[in-house]
């Protein structure tokens, strides 16, 4: 385990995203391909999240949002669930004095329902803990899926709507990302994804309409601070117009200091 003591950076003279979203892709293949058990992937995964938090937070990013366990992969082997469920509550556990050295406070995104009972308390129990700092926000998106977020979100505006609280014309953008388990959060200004796969998983689908795509080949374990800080410049390299002819930066990332 790695200090928890701050890292002294130079100052990246760059554009930094408020939020930044990462598909943690390719921890599966990466311990396969070491004869391996897939579970050790996903242990060595754990590690890559800790320096990425670091980083993140030393670089000024003000949300990172990691896609940690889909609603799909429930449908995966059973024991290699179980493994993910303890490993999530050995990270609540294990991560507790860096979030709060850190000053960063812990989110969870997604069907938490589904969540054995034990991993949710962990789960909810690492967020009362954190609810106080205000350096950065992690959130970590857990049995979650996109088009079932959408549609959780239709059904809440359907329900208001059906008694009376709310007219169908009042329906808008900005009424459904309220509806949205993201909407006390800015959409992501960059999304990465690692192990060099080109596409979104069912991640965020409505929240990156407008998000610039950094695809990576290396594989999540392998992941780290020096890797971010190259998306983070790629990042500053892109010109955002959202729709437009003129670059909104000042909507969205600003210079680090």
């Amino acid at each position: 385990m790695s200090s928890n003591k701050e890292i002294k950076l130079a100052p990246l003279q760059l554009a930094v995203p408020r939020h930044v979203a990462i598909i943690m892709d390719g921890n599966g293949r990466w311990a396969t391909a070491r004869g391996m058990d897939r579970s050790e992937g996903h242990r060595e995964g754990a590690r890559a999240v800790r320096r990425v938090v670091t980083r993140a937070r030393e670089r000024g990013v003000e949300v990172l949002t990691l896609y940690a366990f889909s609603a799909q992969n429930w449908s995966r082997p059973e024991s290699e669930v179980e493994r993910l469920m303890d490993l999530l509550v050995e990270f609540c556990e294990g991560e507790r004095d860096l979030l709060m050295d850190k000053s960063i406070r812990f989110q969870a995104i997604g069907q938490r329902k589904r969540l054995p009972a034990y991993t949710r308390a962990a789960v909810e129990g690492l967020e009362t803990i954190t609810a106080g700092n205000d350096a950065m926000r992690l959130v970590v998106a857990l049995s979650y899926g996109g088009r079932e977020e959408i549609v959780d979100a239709t059904r809440t505006l359907a329900a208001a709507v059906a008694c009376g609280d709310l007219a169908v014309d009042d329906i808008d953008t900005h009424t459904f990302a309220a509806a949205l388990t993201t909407c006390d959060l800015p959409d992501p200004d960059l999304l990465i994804r690692t192990g060099g796969d080109l596409r979104v998983s069912n991640f965020l689908l409505w929240q990156i309409a407008y998000t610039e795509f950094v695809s990576v080949a290396t594989q999540w374990p392998d992941y780290d601070g020096d890797h971010l800080d190259r998306a983070l410049s790629t990042f500053a390299r892109r010109q955002r117009r959202y729709g437009g002819v003129v670059d909104m930066v000042g909507s969205g990332p600003r210079l680090a200091s």
